[in-house]
């Protein structure tokens, strides 16, 4: 096992990424940041014990790196790779707010009860 691999190339091995272009992409985009400075290309190198914050979809990753894969394998074997210094918290969902059903447009009982939550909610 080398000391050091491309950026775009280890987000694709411990799964972070379906594709390796997807990753290069992130990479490239001036959004990642490796221990705290922003990283323009893709071939940036890491190290095992680096700290890597990447978006992924509308959630920002804080990882650490724990070692360099050899392939991109199972989810378990990606897992060991990293440890995640802030998990993505749950969206809190307010109790009082009825879950749209599925099948396109709600029905009149479904929309007078959304329009009564929303009374209530600005007042």
């Amino acid at each position: 096992m080398t000391d050091r691999l491309r950026i775009d190339k280890w987000l694709w091995q411990a799964r972070f990424f379906k594709t390796r272009g997807l990753a290069a992409k992130a990479a490239t985009s001036g959004r990642c940041r490796l221990n705290g400075s922003h990283v323009t290309k893709a071939s940036t190198v890491l190290r095992a014990g680096d700290v890597l914050t990447f978006p992924q979809a509308r959630a920002v990753r804080v990882i650490r790196i724990e070692a360099l894969g050899t392939r991109r394998g199972p989810a378990p074997e990606a897992q060991a790779l990293y440890t995640d210094l802030a998990p993505p918290e749950p969206q809190p969902r307010d109790p009082a707010t009825p879950i749209p059903e599925a099948g396109g447009r709600p029905t009149k009982r479904a929309r007078r009860r959304l329009d009564q939550t929303r009374d209530q909610a600005l007042e």
